[in-house]
């Protein structure tokens, strides 16, 4: 890892934690932690400069404190503390990485950038593929919120890449990240005592660990080990998926299944609440699901998580506590539920996993 690394979006938890695990790294000598706000959390022996990443100020910052190596966290669906607007939210995303690029391009010092950006580019459409690659072309892009601001993002970093071939640029595209302390849309959502579904639908989902996205960060902010190659654009998810109704009943949530525009309705009416940011390209999520390929993560990046999509939202449960209805006694009535003969038939059906 680079002797001098800048972080953005230290104020958030993922920023803060990830400030004081790469001050465990022999190799670097400083940390410079850099957010608009001040953090509520310890960032270590980490330098914080308070700093806005819209503004110009941010080119004098990276100046100042000679960074070989960036790492813009700064980047998410999450407005902070729940207060922020989602104009104050794009422009930080967008104007805010425009800035930190544009400062980056500046500095004969930088070697190295890490971008943190999410599997949400690839959008969720009823024609899309099975699974996405990198090099896959979403059937329909994002037309606004986070998804959006993601794509914008990363067509401005292939632009630096293009003008700074001497620095090596790696974009990881995060599934939906998920831990006990997961601050996102998403998990939100799955907090809410009863999920509203989209009728006739069941999407396919998978979950990052927050811990594994940790340690995939500090794997692309230094050198590539031997055989590896850390520049380049690579999704990041555990091993396997779930079904929306298997999330479900893991968490004890009954779920609600809606029709298209009343769960349109119903996101309305969560944000109106400030329950959970319900936003439209969430419930084409929640309709279409996404499910990406991990080849790259693991032969070029040299990465494997240690937590599967499974294992990652059973820590997930464990952190959200009981839901209204016990998990086992909701698998029992399911189970017995598919084991009803169908109408007309002798036979019973299949039963399914839970």
């Amino acid at each position: 890892m680079g002797k001098v690394v800048l972080v953005t979006g230290v104020a958030r938890p993922l920023g803060g934690r990830f400030v004081r695990r790469i001050q465990r790294d022999p190799d670097v000598e400083r940390v410079v932690a850099v957010d608009a706000v001040r953090p509520a959390h310890p960032l270590g022996d980490a330098v914080f400069v308070q700093t806005d990443i819209r503004q110009p100020t941010v080119a004098r910052v990276l100046a100042e404190a000679g960074a070989d190596t960036v790492v813009h966290l700064d980047v998410t669906g999450t407005p902070r503390g729940g207060g922020s607007s989602r104009t104050a939210l794009k422009e930080t995303n967008v104007i805010g990485t425009m800035q930190l690029l544009g400062a980056c391009q500046k500095s004969p010092r930088v070697e190295r950038l890490v971008v943190k950006s999410s599997t949400n580019v690839y959008g969720s459409a009823p024609r899309d593929p099975a699974v996405f690659t990198e090099t896959t072309s979403p059937k329909s892009l994002p037309g606004g919120g986070f998804a959006k601001d993601a794509v914008e993002v990363e067509g401005y970093v292939r632009g630096f890449a293009r003008r700074r071939p001497d620095v090596a640029v790696c974009v990881l595209r995060f599934a939906n990240i998920l831990g006990p302390a997961a601050d996102s849309p998403l998990a939100s959502y799955l907090s809410l005592p009863v999920l509203p579904t989209v009728f006739g639908y069941d999407p396919r989902l998978q979950f990052v660990h927050e811990d594994d996205v940790l340690e995939v960060l500090r794997l692309a902010a230094r050198e590539p080990r031997r055989g590896t190659l850390n520049s380049g654009t690579f999704n990041i998810a555990g091993d396997g998926v779930l079904l929306l109704s298997q999330c479900a009943r893991r968490l004890g949530r009954p779920i609600v299944p809606l029709l298209l525009p009343a769960v349109t309705w119903a996101g309305s009416l969560v944000r109106t609440l400030g329950m959970s940011d319900f936003s439209p390209e969430q419930i084409r999520l929640l309709t279409h699901g996404r499910v990406v390929a991990t080849d790259q993560m693991r032969e070029t990046l040299g990465f494997t998580p240690k937590h599967t999509t499974a294992e990652t939202f059973t820590d997930f449960v464990r952190s959200r506590g009981p839901g209204l209805l016990p998990p086992e006694v909701l698998a029992r009535t399911v189970d017995r539920i598919a084991a009803l003969p169908l109408p007309g038939s002798g036979h019973p059906p299949k039963q399914s996993a839970n």
